[in-house]
């Protein structure tokens, strides 16, 4: 559920003017694409947990000291915000392997609609999924993460540069070099990805 830029600004005001509920709001709005994103990152549900808790006290204290500047774009500074704490515990952990982050039972084609699928398309859909999820594996760091940005927590290439401190074009480079790569690796591996 997409809520429009003013919509969030007047939740933001009531919060400001001593209304919880508009943060409440705020949190119900964006919880499951904040969570979805974190969780996949740490794949660890407790360390997901603490983040995401920690992702609204940022943002809380932020908006509390009035340097939050409403552009139209909370979900994106919100993802930001997460996305660095993100950074933040794998530095302390000193983790900085991202190809380690990633859910190890996500799949990139769980995001197509499917419909009516009898048990052996369900089965043949099933193996390509598996396929998949081995051929990313072989990805570079930044491929494999603008990758799953894009196709998982379904952010553009615009916010996709931005969390990851890119420009939009080395975004776009990253997406066009990880599909090349992954045609390449399809054709390698003699992978046949049709239902």
């Amino acid at each position: 559920m997409r809520m429009e830029a003013s919509g969030e600004q007047q939740l933001i005001q009531d919060f400001l003017e001593g209304k919880p509920s508009g943060l409440q709001k705020l949190i119900e709005l964006h919880q499951s694409r904040l969570y979805s994103y974190i969780y996949v990152m740490v794949k660890d549900k407790q360390l997901a947990d603490d983040i995401f808790q920690d992702t609204f006290v940022k943002i809380i204290n932020t908006l509390k000291s009035g340097s939050y500047k409403d552009e139209g774009k909370f979900i994106q500074w919100a993802m930001r915000i997460a996305h660095n704490l993100v950074i933040d515990h794998f530095r302390k952990a000193k983790k900085v392997n991202f190809a380690e982050s990633l859910r190890e039972d996500y799949n990139i084609l769980d995001n197509l609609r499917m419909t009516d699928l009898s048990i052996e398309d369900e089965i043949v859909r099933q193996q390509i999924h598996r396929d998949v999820k081995s051929l990313l594996e072989f990805l570079p760091v930044e491929q494999k993460e603008v990758l799953f940005l894009r196709c998982y927590a379904d952010l553009s290439f615009k916010d996709i540069a931005e969390q990851t401190d890119v420009s939009i074009n080395t975004a776009l480079g990253r997406m066009r070099y990880a599909l090349i790569n992954l045609r390449k690796l399809i054709k390698e591996k003699k992978i046949v990805l049709t239902q």
